[in-house]
């Protein structure tokens, strides 16, 4: 599977039971990114595409579960070091910003290298990185 995060620059994720920040244009890149690939997520991430979800996309609580290796799976609140075996390429959307956060990302990254590192202006944000870790 496929991993898609959005991390502030202390691997924050959620703070209070929430999500950090969202963007439209960070929306508008990942499901780009994704293509005609399935996307799965959890329904409370689902939350962030009001327009409805994309082609292709599922929400369930156990979509980490459900993943297949060619899934992609965006990831706000789980804990994924269990499953670091099963996850291939990692995609970071980085808010390059510190946020309070007391939910952070447990998988460690240091061991993939890091393949992409692509700068854009969000909506909400001056600068987002997308950054591409593989294997």
């Amino acid at each position: 599977m496929h991993i898609i995060l959005t991390l502030d620059d202390g691997n924050g994720m959620m703070f209070n039971h929430r999500r950090q920040s969202r963007d439209r244009v960070l929306l508008a890149r990942l499901v780009a990114l994704v293509g005609p690939s399935r996307l799965l997520m959890s329904p409370y991430t689902a939350g962030l595409f009001s327009g409805g979800l994309p082609a292709g996309a599922e929400a369930e609580e156990d979509f980490l579960q459900k993943a297949g290796e060619e899934d992609f799976c965006f990831v706000e609140d789980a804990d994924l070091s269990p499953l670091s075996e099963q996850i291939g390429t990692v995609y970071v959307f980085r808010w390059n910003r510190i946020y309070p956060a007391d939910r952070r990302l447990d998988l460690d990254l240091s061991g993939r290298h890091m393949a992409v590192e692509d700068e854009f202006p969000g909506s909400s944000h001056e600068k987002i990185t997308l950054e591409r870790y593989d294997r």
